[in-house]
C-alpha cells in the first residue's frame, strides 16, 4: 500500500510539472503583453521595459520557469500582477466559494442518482425505470446554463414577482457569516449542477447494478433466504459502487478546480470565475496557481478513489 502512494503521489507531481510546462508555453505564445496592459496605452516603451524588469518578464522563459519552481517548493505562487496579492491568498479568497457549491452538489446528485439507478435496475422496464431513463436524459442533455437560467426564472423571478423572494438571484454569503444565507444562495447552484450530473450517475449505477445482480455469488445469497433488501443493499450495491466512485472522483476533483459556467450564471466568486478574469488579464501567476490546485484536487481525487475500491469491492486488490 504504502508502495503504491509513493508511486502515485509521484505520478501526479511528474503531471503538475507537465501542466505547468503547457501553460508557460502558452502564456508565451500568446500575443498579449501583460506588461503593456499594466501600463497603459499612453505608457512609453521605457515605462514597459521598467514593468517587464519588475516582474522578471524580461528574462527568458527557461530562467522564468525554474524560479516559479523553486518559488512554488517553497510555498510561493507568486504575486497576482493586478492587485499585488500573494497567488496563494487569492486562491484562498476564492476557494471557500467553489468547495461550498461543489460540495452540496455532490452529495445531491450522488444521493439522486444512486437512488435512481438502484430503483430502475430493481424493476427493469417497469414505469419506474423508463420514467427515471427518461428524467436522465433530459438532464443529461441540457446545458448547465440553459438549466440555471430557467431555475433563476421560474424560483427566482416568478416567486419574487408573485411576492415570494425565497431564493436571491446569485452571490455568494460566507458560511460562518449566517448559515441560512449561505445555504439560500448555493440551493439554485447546487440544483443546477446536481441535476445535470445525477443523470450520469443514474445511468452509471443501473448499468452496474444489473450486472452485478446477475452474479452467482447474488443468486447463492438469494437460495440462502437472505432477505432481498440485504442481497441488494449489502451484497449488491457496494460491488457496483466501483464505476460510481470512479466517475465520483473524477467530477469532484474538476468541480473543486472551478465551476466556470455555474458560478458566471449565479454570479458566484469561485475559483472559475477568477481563472477566466485571470486568463483575460494574461494574469500568469494566478493562472499557474489555478492550474496547480485544480490539478492537484484531480489527482487527490484519483487517488482515493483508487485507495476505496479495497472497501467497496473485496475482490479488487492494489498493487
Amino acid at each position: 500500500m504504502a508502495r503504491f502512494l509513493v508511486k502515485r503521489i509521484l505520478h501526479g507531481l511528474l503531471v503538475l510539472i507537465l501542466i505547468t510546462m503547457m501553460v508557460f508555453g502558452i502564456f508565451f505564445v500568446a500575443p498579449n503583453n501583460v506588461a503593456r496592459t499594466l501600463a497603459g496605452r499612453q505608457a512609453t516603451p521605457q515605462t514597459i521595459a521598467l514593468i517587464q524588469e519588475r516582474l522578471g518578464l524580461d528574462q527568458p522563459v527557461w530562467k522564468q520557469y525554474l524560479s516559479f519552481l523553486w518559488n512554488a517548493l517553497h510555498g510561493n505562487l507568486g504575486y497576482d500582477y493586478y492587485h499585488q496579492l500573494p497567488v496563494t491568498s487569492v486562491i484562498a479568497g476564492a476557494l471557500p466559494a467553489t468547495v461550498s457549491l461543489a460540495a452540496g452538489a455532490a452529495v445531491i446528485w450522488m444521493l439522486l442518482g444512486v437512488f435512481n439507478g438502484i430503483v430502475s435496475a430493481v424493476r427493469p422496464r417497469s414505469i419506474a425505470d423508463r420514467g427515471l431513463t427518461g428524467f436522465a436524459l433530459f438532464f443529461y442533455s441540457m446545458p448547465t446554463f440553459l438549466l440555471g437560467l430557467l431555475l433563476l426564472f421560474f424560483l427566482y423571478f416568478q416567486l419574487t414577482l408573485a411576492g415570494f423572494p425565497i431564493f436571491p438571484a446569485g452571490g455568494y454569503t460566507p458560511l460562518l457569516s449566517n448559515p441560512l444565507d449561505w445555504a439560500r444562495h448555493l440551493v439554485l447552484p447546487w440544483f443546477t449542477l446536481a441535476l445535470v450530473l445525477a443523470a450520469t450517475y443514474t445511468r452509471l449505477t443501473r448499468g452496474s447494478m444489473l450486472d452485478v445482480l446477475g452474479e452467482d455469488y447474488i443468486r447463492t445469497a438469494r437460495s440462502k433466504g437472505i432477505s432481498e433488501r440485504r442481497v441488494i443493499y449489502r451484497h449488491g450495491l457496494r460491488s457496483a459502487l466501483t464505476p460510481v466512485v470512479t466517475q465520483f472522483g473524477i467530477d469532484l476533483g474538476q468541480l473543486v478546480g472551478g465551476v466556470v459556467v455555474t458560478e458566471a450564471v449565479f454570479s458566484i466568486d469561485g475559483l472559475g470565475k477568477t481563472a477566466v478574469d485571470s486568463i483575460n488579464q494574461q494574469n500568469l501567476p494566478v493562472i499557474i496557481g489555478i492550474v496547480i490546485f485544480a490539478s492537484a484536487a484531480v489527482i487527490i481525487a484519483n487517488i482515493l478513489v483508487d485507495l476505496a475500491y479495497a472497501v467497496l469491492d473485496p475482490r479488487v486488490r492494489l498493487n
